[in-house]
């Protein structure tokens, strides 16, 4: 993960960003961001899907993984903190950002602080499987019992049933599926302003998390372009249509000018 590595990456730089597949000669550089409960290794078939479009670096939350002994970060502006920090040492090439469903609202927000702080304008944003970051609804997953949470997490089928039926698995995974539920359904998009970049958002027609209408909601967070893709499916409709999906970003990539 060190090969072709970014000038001045620190050395710990490697537990919040997954170079799978380096690409040191790639124009722009997509960032990935997990939906909650998820890892970077969700993004694995996409990296190497977009291997000659662009270098992806994939996020790495606290709380999983090989990252299992740390505290998870359960509200999203201390996640969008950390990811940015995670990031500065790769701005050296234009930052693109996709992310699923809390990914989605991580990614905002990091590519916010960058346009604020930095001046640095994304080659665009990717928004799968989630509603405008204005647009509110009343959750509150993360405050049921375990089962209950459990029973969420299959309903979405974004986990692998196999791990939900080991309880020694679970216990080690539900404190981080838990602050995740938290720090996005906790979740108020602070005031200001939005991105300058080109925005798209995908979604599924039959996800209970977004409705088409909340999806094109990220129209208002946008001065440059936007487009909205819907796909047949639920809330993890891109693992049905990953060659689609992969497509697509490819081709709002492949816009983005040298």
């Amino acid at each position: 993960m060190t090969d072709h590595a970014a000038p001045d990456v620190p050395a710990d730089n490697g537990r919040w960003i997954r170079r799978y597949h380096p690409q040191p000669d790639a124009p722009v550089r997509l960032v990935c961001l997990p939906h909650a409960g998820g890892s970077a290794s969700f993004f694995f078939p996409m990296s190497r899907a977009l291997a000659g479009t662009a270098e992806v670096l994939a996020v790495q939350y606290p709380g999983r993984q090989d990252r299992l002994n740390e505290t998870p970060i359960a509200t999203i502006p201390l996640l969008a903190d950390a990811v940015y920090d995670a990031l500065l040492p790769w701005t050296d090439r234009p930052l693109a950002f996709f992310g699923h469903s809390m990914g989605a609202i991580v990614a905002f927000e990091t590519a916010r602080r960058l346009e604020r702080e930095k001046g640095l304008v994304a080659a665009a944003l990717f928004a799968s499987g989630r509603r405008g970051p204005a647009t509110l609804r009343s959750e509150t997953v993360h405050e049921h019992d375990d089962d209950q949470l459990i029973d969420e997490i299959r309903k979405l089928s974004g986990t692998n049933t196999e791990i939900l039926a080991d309880p020694e698995i679970i216990r080690m995974v539900l404190p981080a599926i838990r602050a995740d539920y938290r720090a996005v359904e906790t979740y108020l998009r602070p005031p200001g302003p939005g991105l300058n970049c080109p925005l798209y958002a995908l979604t599924g027609d039959a996800d209970p998390k977004v409705t088409v209408a909340e999806a094109e909601a990220w129209r208002a967070e946008t001065a440059g372009s936007f487009d909205l893709r819907v796909f047949d499916g639920g809330h993890f409709y891109l693992t049905r249509h990953q060659d689609a999906v992969n497509e697509a970003v490819a081709a709002g990539l492949r816009a983005y000018p040298a």
